[in-house]
């Protein structure tokens, strides 16, 4: 006996039951973004791993542990990609679009990295991802913040908190390295493995240990805040004037680092407590030196992702009431020639109703049943097709949530009522 054909660990199926919510969602991500002037765009879920590897760092977690890699059979290395933003920058650099100006982009689609799969972080996960290049100024990475703090608004979240923080320029923050190897180097007895590991490659990430046992150290450690560069720390003091203005509550949080290489100046991340252990809703910040040292032109670029499976794991912890319910008609037809009548009808539905959901009965069974099935359908409306309505060129119409009265109707004028 066979085993049951399944999907694999931590890379799951959109069933039809969520369907509705998650496309709510998407939809919603997408006419915001839109209505801020970002346009979308699309990238291959395959690169080169080099484009990777040159983007996120040698030296990360995602690099070393998590990429799907494999060698194609002239030798070259190709990866699925673990994040977004490093084949949105191999774009811009192919095709020179930020030649053209300031690019407001934004993606969405599934992302794999072969991680130990719990909720709310899988392999397979699916990410919107907005991207923003050619702008300096932080009045671009608060609009990100309007743009995000509008959107859990509009999905009705409760309990986010924004952090933000600014790891400097590259130079402050490479002076900062020193000065924190230094600083652990002399407490090194106290370091977990995974620290003394990033010690010697990406001694940031020390900050963002949970380990309980190494707190205490990690807030004694040298804080990057005292060791910023001018030009970095007026940058800093600006997106805040913007936030404020906006009215958007912050916390400065000096431990956020974020885990890519990439990141320079503003970070950011938008939590919150209610899903346990992966509280991280929406990420990112700017990464200014990434298209020059991608082989582009220098470019000033900011951009954020969000985790599509928590957001929803979140709507739904929250209990949040979205309405994702369209209004829907059940075609209940009776006979060969009503058949035939049914598409005729259902085509002119589709055209005259657009926001309407039409189920155009295929199961050919009896009255009864087909009723049965507009209730599991959770229909508004059947629309009744029988040998009567048929000879009289009429339908009638009988509301299933209410106790109303079933009417009959030429079908102008059933279009009239559903308009109504």
């Amino acid at each position: 006996m066979s085993n049951k054909i399944q999907a694999i660990r931590g890379m799951n199926d959109l069933l039809p039951k969520d369907s509705d919510l998650w496309g709510f969602v998407e939809r919603n991500i997408a006419d915001l973004f839109i209505s801020y002037g970002y346009k979308n765009i699309r990238t291959p879920l395959v690169e080169k791993t080099d484009t990777f590897c040159r983007a996120i760092g040698q030296a990360t977690d995602i690099v070393e542990k998590e990429m799907y890699s494999w060698k194609e059979s002239n030798g070259e290395s190709l990866s699925l990609r673990p994040e977004g933003t490093a084949g949105c920058v191999r774009m811009m650099i192919e095709h020179n679009l930020p030649r053209e100006g300031i690019q407001k982009v934004f993606y969405q689609g599934a992302m794999f990295r072969h991680e130990r799969p719990q909720k709310g972080r899988y392999r397979q996960f699916h990410q919107v991802g907005l991207e923003v290049f050619g702008a300096e100024d932080a009045k671009v990475d608060a609009e990100l913040m309007m743009m995000t703090h509008n959107l859990w608004q509009q999905l009705g979240l409760k309990n986010l908190t924004l952090e933000i923080n600014t790891l400097g320029s590259n130079e402050a923050r490479a002076a900062y390295r020193d000065i924190l190897v230094s600083y652990f180097s002399e407490h090194k007895n106290q370091l977990d493995e995974d620290s003394l590991r990033r010690l010697e490659t990406n001694p940031l990430r020390i900050l963002d240990s949970k380990n309980p046992d190494m707190q205490v150290l990690i807030n004694s450690a040298p804080k990057l805040m005292n060791h910023l560069d001018d030009d970095s720390a007026k940058h800093f003091d600006q997106f805040k004037a913007y936030l404020q203005c906006l009215d958007i509550e912050f916390v400065v949080n000096t431990r956020l680092v974020r885990g890519l290489d990439y990141y320079n100046r503003t970070v950011f991340e938008w939590t919150t407590t209610d899903l346990g252990a992966q509280g991280t809703i929406c990420a990112g910040g700017r990464y200014d030196g990434l298209v020059e040292k991608m082989g582009g032109n220098p470019t000033k670029a900011v951009g954020l992702a969000i985790g599509l499976e928590r957001l929803i794991l979140l709507l739904e912890e929250q209990n949040t009431e979205i309405a994702t319910h369209k209004q829907s008609i059940y075609m209940v037809t009776l006979g060969d020639e009503a058949q035939l009548k049914s598409m005729q009808i259902a085509a002119e539905l589709h055209n005259a109703l657009p926001n309407f959901v039409i189920y155009n009965d295929i199961s050919m069974a009896s009255f009864k049943s087909q009723f049965k099935k507009a209730d599991k359908a959770k229909a508004d409306f059947a629309l009744i097709l029988g040998e009567e309505e048929l000879n009289n060129n009429q339908v009638s119409i009988k509301p299933l949530k209410s106790q109303d009265q079933q009417q009959t109707f030429s079908l102008d004028e059933a279009i009239k009522f559903f308009k109504d």
